[in-house]
């Protein structure tokens, strides 16, 4: 397993138009289980890193990037090739994007986090895992 501390980690979308490499350490990962992210993923929640805006770079493709405003704020970017999430980012926390962690090379070394929003996980969906639960947001 690579360790997300030291390494560069390299992705990008479904149809490889769009490549990134992100450099520096990997936050654990986010599950978010609101209905918005379920709504974009198409699945029962998004897996989300929190990274630094600045640390992201493109290696080709940015100009495929289609954004959304899916709610005050709130812009989801994805490919207007092939339609993967890549990350969204949100005027409450500026210079954060939400990597999608699926858009990632494996492997990556990433964890999983805990979960949010979990109130408002799919019905279908089991939460039997032992990871901390937040009904909205987690703290700070």
């Amino acid at each position: 397993m690579t360790d997300s501390s030291d390494a560069d980690h390299l992705g990008g979308c479904l149809c490889g138009q769009i490549r990134y490499q992100l450099s520096g350490p990997l936050a654990d990962i986010q599950l978010c289980h609101c209905s918005q992210c379920r709504k974009a993923q198409g699945s029962a929640f998004a897996a989300n890193i929190p990274v630094s805006e600045d640390h992201l770079r493109f290696l080709s493709g940015e100009e495929a990037l289609v954004l959304f405003e899916s709610s005050p704020g709130k812009t989801r970017a994805f490919c207007g090739r092939c339609g993967s999430p890549l990350f969204s980012r949100t005027t409450a926390k500026p210079g954060v994007l939400r990597l999608r962690a699926g858009t990632l090379d494996g492997p990556s070394g990433a964890r999983l986090g805990f979960h949010i929003f979990a109130d408002s996980h799919a019905d279908w969906w089991a939460l039997d895992d032992k990871l901390p639960r937040y009904s909205e947001r987690a703290p700070d």
